[in-house]
């Protein structure tokens, strides 16, 4: 954690700024260690000379200590965080005892209502002009201790669905199905799942983010199921594609395409090439098929406290891949009326090459 101060101090620093304004949950939660729903973090330019600062309300004030570092000081305030709470608690520069200085913060995460509040509580005292994704950019890369409970997190999903599938699928509705799975990863462990799982079978499947119906699953269909746990705050990702009979021959076509694709994009996840690089392989792959205009979404995107952050592999994703980067390789086709097929591996890009953190096969695969 202290570390990760020094690493925002000197983006602050190199943006003109005095202070940094960390409010969503999860850049509070990787600053700081702290858990809890109410919380704001203030990053000094100057962490030697000023106080890193963690906020929060009486609630929170054993969590807090628990949880937060020596490197947080610590300070309780009313609710109203982003406003007077903070204005009472903010600490005075020691250059400048009538003002704070530039106050950043991030204007995808603060509202317009509450940008008024704080510039009203804080009454000239502080100027506060937008620095937007500066935690975001230092999330991207995992440590190895996020690597593994990213791992950890793929692994328990990935035995959750090996105990689904012994059950079996067939005869169930898509949403028992999905209850199943979910009841599953939490016996397992898992705090929660990292996003309500997709189960769509048949033509259902032709929907990228279907909702579980009320509808059996049969034979003969092809089942797209999409699932991801949530373990000490990390999550992972998965798709998998499954059959419960034979397939005909435009569905295997379908199949044997999406699968090539995929194993060709991940075979170019390294450090090195840009996400736009990687989304042209299986795209390449996919339009060559005939089945261009049935594969509308990226092909990947990263994965760490939520389960979509940076970086992005789609057409518009610019930033090159580096080692410690975690993200998703996740081609499909959709052909409306008919079916859906999508494969998605979770995987840790490495200096020449990637680790696969998602264990299950990618062939076709019967179930019943």
């Amino acid at each position: 954690m202290p570390e990760r101060i020094e690493r925002l101090a000197e983006q602050v620093a190199a943006a003109g700024f005095d202070w940094l304004l960390v409010s969503a949950p999860l850049n509070v939660r990787w600053l700081t260690g702290f858990t809890g729903s109410n919380a704001v973090a203030l990053c000094p330019a100057a962490p030697g000379r000023n106080p890193a600062v963690l906020l929060t309300d009486f609630r929170y004030t054993e969590q807090a200590a628990e949880q937060a570092p020596s490197a947080w000081q610590i300070e309780i305030a009313s609710n109203d965080l982003l406003g007077p709470g903070l204005a009472e608690k903010f600490p005075l520069s020691d250059v400048d005892q009538s003002g704070y200085g530039t106050v950043g913060y991030d204007d995808t995460h603060v509202t317009v209502a509450q940008l008024a509040a704080l510039r009203t509580a804080f009454d000239q005292r502080a100027d506060f002009e937008p620095l937007s994704g500066s935690v975001e950019a230092l999330r991207v890369i995992k440590s190895a201790a996020e690597v593994e409970k990213i791992r950890a997190a793929a692994n328990l999903a990935d035995a959750a669905m090996v105990e689904l599938l012994e059950v079996g699928i067939v005869g169930r509705s898509e949403v028992d199905v999905a209850l199943a799975l979910e009841l599953a990863i939490r016996r397992l462990g898992a705090q929660e799942l990292s996003f309500p799982p997709i189960v769509a079978a048949g033509a259902h499947g032709a929907l990228p983010h279907a909702e579980p119906r009320e509808v059996t699953i049969e034979k003969g269909q092809m089942v797209t199921l999409d699932w991801g746990a949530r373990l000490d705050g990390y999550c992972s990702d998965c798709t998998r594609t499954f059959l419960t009979g034979e397939l005909d021959e435009v569905q295997q076509r379908i199949y044997d395409v999406v699968l090539d694709a995929q194993l060709a994009a991940v075979a170019a996840v390294e450090a090195g090439p840009t996400g736009r690089e990687v989304d042209l392989v299986a795209r390449t792959i996919i339009d060559s098929a005939g089945f261009g205009e049935n594969f509308g979404h990226g092909l990947g995107h990263g994965v760490g406290l939520d389960v979509h952050e940076a970086p992005r592999l789609s057409r518009k994703g610019d930033t090159p891949l580096e080692a410690g980067m975690i993200v998703t390789v996740e081609p499909g086709i959709y052909v409306a009326g008919l079916c859906g097929v999508r494969i998605e591996d979770l995987l840790l890009v490495t200096a020449d090459g990637s680790e696969a953190l998602s264990s299950l096969p990618k062939e076709p695969q019967v179930v019943i």
